[in-house]
């Protein structure tokens, strides 16, 4: 009767195994399309068997195992944190290439062309008035074309200012979402369930597109998430938060200090961690801003390429102009010589700020060109000649690093079309290294709905014969205690 009795438990427990694989199996299929979940894997431990001991054998249920790939999940993670530096970068600069016009036809070019063709005409008529405003309308004409420039440069920046501030209000959610994903594993004693590991792997690849980052597991459930393997966002139950800092540094003393901004992210405690980020969405931007913009525009320890080239120009100018005459000193009235005057003003007191400030001396008039090179020899249209040639200089006087300034300028778009260029390659080679990774984890760790129907079927049919088994010996039982009963 005993080994009935322990036959019958053994088929109970059976059924009670089998309908927790089943469990498991569907739970596999509702959440096959769940980011971040991994199939879960139900096993089974055999029971000790003992005839003399007592103990029935059968089978019991063991921990349901996950098919999660930890190196699969850290190679999805790297993976999103190169693309997310590359497509940042693009998306930062892309939309500044069109303002860098070097095909002469628009922008500073074709505004220089312009002037430049404005002085070879009033060389060949130094005294005709209409030449000489074509000389001052060129002269406006590139002091709005720098002026554009600098306003293009500006809003990239700004734009970019305000991404920075929306990527780290975003690091700061998924943080604190992986700060209650330690919680709820650290309320269920170390033993999160599949929905919760979903749930913490999905925030965690979601992070990794915004900003480099290290997980160390804990004994507890946990996972403490390292910013740039050094700054900690989430530790345990404890989320640090970070912050968007727009500002000119202080420190080291800055040379510039009226010049436009530059981004920093401060740790929970204030302090500056920008040099840890270098990849992902956060350390794209921040290459983009403070590496290529800040050389265009200007920095608290540059002047910019920009300013550069607009203070020359103005300097170079104005130069040559008030080194000439607009008459000749008369020896009958004894009246002296009048001095030509600047074509161009700007705000010499920010380096940052020339080409934004670059204008037109204001109140100035044809008649105040001065045409005269007083020499020796004197040249009646020397000093527009000399202008003219400005356009393909013969000496460093009209250079600027050894180049003219159209071959500068053109460095200058040069170089921002290649940083955009080389982003949007690496960019689409960082896309087919996801794919890969995500396929490669795909493979080792996803739910596949083929396996699991067939799991389905098996689990089914092993339930379906426990539970006859359990049936068959129920009514053994019966049977036997009926015949009992009899024979008393």
């Amino acid at each position: 009767m005993s080994n009935l009795l322990a036959a019958l438990n053994s088929a109970a427990d059976a059924v009670s195994v089998f309908e927790s694989a089943l469990s498991v199996t569907s739970n596999n299929i509702d959440n096959s399309a769940t980011p971040g979940y991994v199939e879960q894997i139900p096993t089974f431990e055999a029971m000790p068997f003992d005839s003399v001991g007592g103990a029935s054998g059968g089978v019991r249920s063991g921990p349901v195992a996950s098919a999660r790939d930890i190196f699969a999940e850290t190679a999805v993670q790297q993976a999103e944190t190169t693309l997310g530096t590359w497509e940042e970068q693009v998306n930062t600069l892309q939309g500044l290439q069109g303002s860098f016009n070097v095909t002469g036809t628009a922008g500073i070019p074709a505004a220089l062309n312009t002037l430049f063709s404005a002085f070879a005409a009033w060389g060949a008529s130094p005294g005709d008035g209409t030449a000489q405003q074509s000389v001052l309308n060129g002269a406006q004409g590139l002091a709005q074309a720098f002026q554009q420039q600098a306003t293009a440069i500006s809003n990239a920046a700004t734009s970019a200012d305000s991404q920075l501030s929306n990527l780290v209000s975003q690091v700061n959610t998924l943080a604190g979402n992986i700060r209650q994903d330690n919680v709820d594993s650290a309320t269920g004693g170390g033993n999160t369930d599949s929905s919760d590991q979903a749930d913490l792997y999905n925030n965690l690849e979601q992070l990794a597109e915004i900003v480099p980052i290290t997980t160390v597991p804990q004994s507890d459930g946990t996972v403490t998430v390292l910013l740039g393997g050094q700054t900690p966002l989430v530790i345990g139950q404890t989320q640090y938060q970070i912050s968007a800092n727009i500002a000119v540094p202080s420190n080291p003393p800055p040379t510039n200090p009226s010049a436009p901004p530059s981004a920093q992210v401060l740790d929970s405690n204030g302090n500056d961690i920008t040099s840890e980020i270098t990849t992902g969405k956060v350390g794209g931007l921040l290459q983009a801003v403070n590496g290529t913009l800040a050389q265009l525009q200007g920095s608290a320890s540059q002047q910019g390429s920009l300013n550069q080239l607009a203070q020359t120009i103005a300097d170079t100018v104005n130069g040559l102009l008030t080194r000439g005459n607009i008459s000749d000193a008369n020896p009958t009235t004894g009246a002296p010589a009048v001095p030509g005057v600047p074509l161009f003003t700007y705000n010499a007191g920010n380096p940052t700020g020339i080409a934004s400030t670059l204008a037109v001396s204001p109140g100035i008039t044809p008649g105040q060109l001065a045409a005269i090179d007083p020499g020796p020899p004197e040249v009646d249209n020397g000093i527009p000649l000399a202008l003219a040639n400005l356009a393909t200089p013969q000496s460093a006087a009209g250079e600027i690093d050894n180049t003219s300034y159209t071959e500068f300028y053109g460095n200058m778009a040069g170089q921002l079309g290649t940083a955009i260029s080389t982003a949007q390659n690496n960019q689409t080679t960082s896309q087919n290294a996801l794919t890969q990774a995500q396929t490669l984890r795909q493979q080792s760790s996803s739910v596949d709905l083929n396996q699991e129907a067939i799991k389905v079927l098996q689990f089914q049919q092993s339930y379906q014969a426990a539970s006859k088994m359990v049936t068959i010996l129920d009514q053994t039982t019966q049977d036997f205690l009926d015949s009992i009963q009899l024979i008393t």
